[in-house]
């Protein structure tokens, strides 16, 4: 019966190894370069213009020293993990909304297939609201808006929870949007977004995998 301990280890490491693969990825951009992006993201915009995601020190980081920060402009600024790929999960992400004249937005994206398709939740300081969309052919198409309090110059933390169907939007530890969309669906990747002018900086960015 000796042979049974080598099987049962074998088995409760197996069973280690799925829930640490289960749990995702945490990012907090402390081992990255500075004034570049991070190795293994992606950037963009949905629509026009030049933003500008670069690792950055910052003494405020939730976790010191560095954030990733989003500081040029365009219609919808995104910036992705290459190698992710969800259909069902989590995404969580630290935020400060820094600065902008016409937005100051801090947000998450999933289910991203392309910079034309993908979901996004965002957290806007200038109109104190958080809110749902998702993006089709490079056009985003709102699904709720919820009024909630979002400090400028503050961090926050905003959380998009997905299985099939349903959708939980949770910002700053309280649950803002609880709905039911089918419009994309199947793996994507995972990221953050800004809009229009926002200066954002980013860290301690979490993805889970169901």
């Amino acid at each position: 019966m000796k042979w049974l301990l080598p099987i049962a280890i074998l088995g409760v490491a197996t069973c280690v190894l799925a829930t640490e693969a289960s749990m995702g990825e945490t990012f907090r951009f402390d081992s990255d370069k500075t004034g570049a992006l991070p190795a293994g993201w992606r950037a963009g915009v949905t629509g026009q213009g030049n933003p500008k995601w670069r690792v950055e020190a910052d003494v405020t980081a939730p976790s010191p020293p560095n954030v990733l920060k989003q500081s040029g402009s365009g219609t919808f600024p995104w910036c992705v993990r290459a190698d992710s790929a969800l259909a069902d999960g989590a995404v969580e992400v630290r935020f400060k909304p820094i600065s902008g004249r016409d937005d100051q937005a801090g947000g998450v994206v999933w289910r991203w297939k392309d910079g034309d398709n993908y979901y996004v939740a965002r957290a806007n300081a200038l109109e104190n609201n958080v809110s749902l969309y998702y993006t089709e052919h490079g056009r985003r198409h709102t699904l709720k808006y919820v009024d909630a309090p979002v400090a400028a110059n503050a961090w926050h933390t905003l959380r998009a929870e997905f299985a099939g169907t349903k959708i939980r939007i949770v910002f700053d530890g309280k649950p803002y949007i609880d709905l039911d969309d089918s419009h994309i669906s199947g793996p994507g990747a995972v990221g953050m977004w800004t809009k229009a002018d926002s200066v954002t900086a980013f860290d301690d960015f979490i993805y889970e995998s169901k």
